[in-house]
């Protein structure tokens, strides 16, 4: 394949980029391979201090886009893209408008490769599930020439879509830094519950780049009383939580089978 190899992720918040798949973006922009980032909010409801210090959603949503785009350059991302929803109410929204927005990303950018959350969105958070459930429409819709919106653009086919997914083991480590992944949504918990070995079908190898991850978290300050844990955890342990990333293989239009792929781009090299 002559064409320039692209990765697209979709994702919800600012430090979702980080946090969730850093890794795979930092290996993937040194490789050569261009890196594009949609984020669908701007995190406006992510405040760590006093309730009444909280300086309102415009406000919070400049601080975090700021953060965001400081950390899309440590981790080499060559464009970063906002769906301009807010944070919190991204399952609120209307369908129809949502995918269109991301199809016209999708039209515009061309990637092969896809990344979002998967669709229990890591631990039942409402914007992660949402931000999936787009994603993969949009995959579709975008391929299609009958498509009613982003008629200026021409349709583009995705060859590949995955979902990022975590073990019980890298819970546990996250939680480990991070305290107790929960949220309580229409009255009911919701946690991560890991994905078995054997579902996974790709281990990206990221252990080349934990510091670059470190550092791209770092970028989010406004959130750091929430990460305070990081700052003094070993090498050793930093590896642990960025070393590798998993995903699974929701579609490819390139390979399949059992094989675990090291590599996203499989069969499109």
């Amino acid at each position: 394949m002559t064409d320039t190899l692209r990765l697209m992720c979709m994702l919800a918040h600012p430090d979702d980029e980080s946090l969730g798949i850093g890794g795979t973006l930092a290996r993937y922009a040194a490789e050569g391979i261009e890196t594009y980032l949609v984020t669908a909010t701007r995190g406006e409801r992510g405040w760590w201090g006093d309730e009444k210090d909280y300086p309102g959603l415009e406000a919070m949503g400049k601080t975090r886009e700021a953060e965001l785009l400081a950390a899309a350059q440590v981790l080499g991302i060559r464009q970063v893209s906002f769906l301009d929803y807010i944070d919190g109410d991204l399952d609120q929204a209307d369908p129809a408008e949502a995918v269109a927005k991301a199809v016209g990303h999708l039209r515009r950018v061309r990637p092969q490769v896809v990344v979002t959350f998967g669709p229990d969105g890591g631990y039942g958070h409402p914007d992660h599930i949402a931000i999936s459930q787009f994603t993969t429409a949009a995959i579709v819709c975008a391929a299609d020439p009958h498509y009613a919106h982003a008629k200026e653009l021409t349709p583009h086919r995705v060859s590949k879509l995955y979902y990022k997914v975590w073990t019980n083991e890298e819970g546990a480590a996250y939680e480990s830094v991070f305290g107790d992944l929960v949220m309580h949504v229409d009255g009911a918990e919701r946690r991560g519950v890991g994905w078995p070995a054997w579902a996974f079908t790709t281990r990206i190898d990221t252990a080349a780049y934990w510091q670059t991850v470190w550092q791209a978290v770092s970028c989010h300050r406004s959130q750091l009383p929430g990460y305070s844990k990081l700052a003094n955890l070993s090498e050793e342990h930093h590896k642990g939580l960025w070393g590798w990333q998993g995903y699974y293989r929701a579609f490819s239009l390139v390979n399949g089978g059992r094989t675990v792929e090291s590599d996203l781009f499989a069969g499109l090299r």
